[in-house]
């Protein structure tokens, strides 16, 4: 049994949908009503999609009443009072047949032309509160494509497939509106494929994060699958073509590259010398070994209380500098310790300003306003810090 798939559990009625694997013997089913319990698998049944048609198939219509009894019906085929006739050009009528006049044909459609994009991450109601995620493929061509999620700065593979033009994918999660804050950003691999085709293209990595002031907004018809959906377009920007010329080029310099140059011994260094008009001997220096390159350095979270006094962030602390040079400093310092903790999934920081005369604290007011991953912020702990701080809850 997999993620999507819906089963009955075998001690009681109840039905649902598996959405998640715990464990190797444990998995999350959302019953009908919307909430999710673990059940262990020796206790789950699959539900095969013939049993719904064979249990819940629709009544048969209504046979249609007769229109005349079998004595008035004519013996032997239809008179020739009741032949159908059809109209000649000169307007007499003339038994129906292969030589009455046919009907002329509709003009075909113009097909539509091909989609250049439309690859769409769209979140499909399965119940009130229980969502699918899908991958849709509006386009022409196939798609092989990776799924996965991150949490906390951690990526997690979970689903690898190929996709066929104008497809949709199986449910490749399920997520619950009453959980919405603690949804993981998803993340996409899609490479686009045409068996006989004359292009390669580039992969296309897509991250999509959920924001309440944008998720709501997103609810439209959905392409392929036809119904209303929470809709993501994920190819914005489509994977440009590979031009093969470019590809040898490129591979013609990666060997290049990694091909160490000659080494000379020192009489064909001499010779070499002589021959360029040198009257005095080459000296081979030693071959040098490369500098390793350094490690990238990894991203330190702020402390929980951030002091942005001018003594904490300098220890000669204010001597040299004009008010303005000061606030510049103190308000790089606050920039800089608010993306960090953005980044490294912090769910709160504080920042100790001052009371002072408002003006630091007026300024990082007006920046947290405006960044759009704030959920909200206000005076920190008056009891300690008076109005000298600032509590920033992130998304």
């Amino acid at each position: 049994m997999n993620v999507g798939d819906r089963v009955r559990l075998l001690t009681g009625t109840e039905e649902g949908i598996i959405t998640r694997v715990l464990d190797s013997e444990l998995v999350e089913v959302a019953i009908d009503n919307d909430f999710t319990i673990p059940v262990l698998l020796r206790e789950l049944v699959p539900v095969a999609a013939e049993e719904g048609q064979a249990f819940r198939r629709a009544a048969p219509e209504p046979s249609r009443p007769a229109t005349g009894s079998k004595k008035n019906k004519p013996q032997g085929g239809q008179s020739k009072a009741a032949r159908p006739v059809a109209p000649t050009p000169a307007g007499r009528p003339q038994p129906a047949g292969p030589s009455a006049a046919m009907p002329p044909k509709p003009a075909a459609a113009t097909p539509p032309p091909p989609a250049a994009k439309g690859l769409y991450l769209a979140l499909v109601h399965q119940a009130p509160e229980l969502l699918a995620l899908h991958l849709l493929n509006n386009t022409e061509v196939e798609v092989v494509f990776t799924y996965g999620e991150e949490r906390q700065g951690k990526y997690r593979a979970l689903a690898a497939d190929k996709l066929k033009a104008k497809a949709a994918s199986a449910a490749l999660a399920h997520l619950h509106l009453k959980d919405f804050e603690q949804w993981p950003a998803v993340v996409f691999q899609l490479l686009n494929f045409k068996l006989n085709g004359d292009a390669a293209y580039d992969l296309l990595t897509k991250r999509q994060s959920f924001k309440a002031t944008t998720f709501y907004t997103s609810r439209r018809p959905a392409p392929v699958i036809g119904k209303e959906a929470y809709l993501f377009q994920l190819d914005e920007k489509p994977a440009p073509a590979l031009n093969p010329e470019k590809l040898a080029a490129a591979e013609a310099a990666i060997e290049a590259a990694a091909t160490p140059p000659p080494v000379l011994d020192s009489k064909q260094a001499n010779v070499l010398q002589q021959a360029l008009g040198g009257d005095k001997p080459l000296t081979v220096p030693a071959a040098i070994a490369p500098t390793p390159p350094k490690p990238a350095e990894a991203l330190v979270a702020p402390p929980h209380e951030f002091d942005l006094h001018i003594e904490a962030l300098r220890p000669e602390g204010a001597e040299g500098l004009s008010n303005t040079a000061m606030l510049r400093q103190q308000l790089d310092a606050f920039e800089d310790a608010l993306s960090r903790a953005l980044a490294t999934n912090m769910h709160e920081i504080i920042f100790i300003h001052g009371a002072g005369n408002g003006t630091l604290r007026k300024e990082i007011h007006r920046q947290l306003s405006r960044n759009k991953d704030i959920k909200f912020f206000e005076d920190a702990q008056k009891e300690k810090f008076g109005y000298g701080a600032t509590l920033v809850r992130l998304k």
